[in-house]
């Protein structure tokens, strides 16, 4: 009985977000509610949702604060002159100039945000790929690859929503998958040097000057602190390390590190609530379903739903492919980005799986790890599901479809590649 309360919470909440019949909210909230009332839960329903939310709230907390830091410093310009000194070593040759767009993408998704990073991006590189005569499916293509790879970082979506669904740190799913990161930032620059080279030899290289700086609005140039650039560097260098040696909790170093960059960079009170501001939709859009998915979460693994519906899953699955489990999500979760939402996936579907695998000695870590390598990571900006994905597509000016099959391929390639690198070195 509380294993068909859970397959139907499951089922209920997926037809009602790939729908759109209400929001994701909405339904993370609601929907495990009324089936766990059902279920005759009712008298517990409050302290199950509460642990719920008091399990993810480091979560919410650290992902809210990464929002706000890398917001101020994308408008102090602590990018630009990356993408400044990058467009000036690539001058007019096809092939330096795709490989790097690669190098600026990886760059500027360090907020973990795909839509500020195709806002930076795509309006920045688009004159100078039309001015060259070059394909805006390689640009389109190479900043996906990119954003999609560095979509794995701590305070990205992906990571951050598996760490709440199988109630886990961002840290202990991500750390000991950087090595499989870093093998994957290097098949995307070898993806972009592939590109690159057939752009070169398609349009020639041709001596042409571009000037980053004219591409920015009059309200952008004003928030600009360039005299502050090497503060700026510093404290996100410390940041990040910080964050990967777990010197602090990573909701405290988000919270510090914030404070001292707006203080420093916006000194005086009404320029700190503007950039407040300026970041808040972004900021309290994905905080709230991290939330939510407290609630979700709180009350499939109180009632007991998750295990009972693993319990039966394992009788279905063949003890062969219990072992390997890991390895099967890995290798689907980039493909499965096309058919499921990233809140569909990491909340509806991971915890099942989990709970499944570790009735064949998986830990839930791993399944985790397995579902990061592709799931609304590298299959993100391809996905017909995330609305960045458009906002790409749009930015760039090619068909949803011409982009999919041009760049499926690569973005595949870099999931099997952290694949097998996280099989190597044993954490997955």
């Amino acid at each position: 009985m509380i294993a068909l309360l859970g397959f139907l919470t499951i089922f209920m909440f997926l037809a009602l977000i790939l729908t759109k019949r209400v929001s994701v909210i909405v339904a993370l909230i609601l929907v495990p509610m009324i089936f766990a009332l059902i279920g005759g839960f009712g008298k517990e329903l409050g302290a199950l949702m509460l642990e719920g939310i008091t399990g993810v709230a480091p979560t919410g907390i650290m992902l809210g604060f990464a929002i706000l830091y890398f917001g101020v410093m994308n408008n102090a310009g602590l990018f630009d002159p990356v993408i400044r000194n990058v467009l000036k070593l690539v001058k007019g040759d096809p092939l330096k100039i795709v490989l790097g767009t690669a190098v600026i993408t990886m760059l500027t998704h360090l907020d973990g945000s795909g839509a500020s990073t195709f806002l930076i991006t795509i309006p920045a590189l688009l004159p100078l790929y039309e001015k060259m005569g070059m394909s805006r499916l390689v640009l389109a293509g190479t900043v996906a690859l990119g954003a999609g790879t560095m979509n794995m970082v701590p305070w990205g979506g992906p990571t951050a929503r598996a760490a709440s669904a199988l109630e886990l740190t961002p840290e202990e799913i991500f750390n000991p998958l950087l090595p499989a990161m870093i093998a994957g930032l290097l098949w995307v620059l070898f993806a972009a040097y592939m590109m690159g080279k057939k752009e070169r030899k398609r349009v020639g290289i041709k001596d042409i000057q571009y000037d980053f700086h004219q591409e920015l609005t009059d309200e952008e140039k004003d928030m600009r602190r360039p005299k502050l650039f090497w503060f700026n560097l510093g404290l996100t260098i410390i940041t990040i390390v910080a964050l990967i040696k777990v010197w602090l909790p990573l909701p405290v170093v988000f919270m510090v590190s914030f404070a001292v960059a707006l203080l420093v960079n916006y000194p005086k009170p009404d320029d700190q609530q503007n950039q407040i501001k300026t970041q808040a939709f972004g900021m309290i859009t994905v905080v709230s379903i991290i939330f939510a998915a407290g609630i979700f979460t709180g009350i499939l693994n109180g009632t007991g739903m998750i295990e009972e519906m693993a319990n039966a899953l394992v009788g279905l699955i063949p003890q062969s492919m219990g072992n390997i489990m890991a390895v099967i999500v890995a290798i689907t979760s980039m493909p499965f980005s096309l058919l499921f939402t990233p809140d569909a996936f990491y909340f509806g579907v991971l915890p099942v799986l989990s709970e499944t695998a570790a009735a064949y000695g998986v830990k839930s870590v791993e399944i985790a790890r397995a579902g990061i390598l592709g799931q609304m990571t590298t299959g993100f900006p391809l996905s017909p599901l995330t609305a960045s994905t458009f906002l790409l597509v749009g930015l760039a000016n090619v068909e949803l479809g011409d982009h999919q099959k041009f760049i499926f391929k690569w973005a595949f390639g870099t999931t099997i590649i952290m694949t097998i690198v996280a099989l190597i070195i044993r954490v997955i």
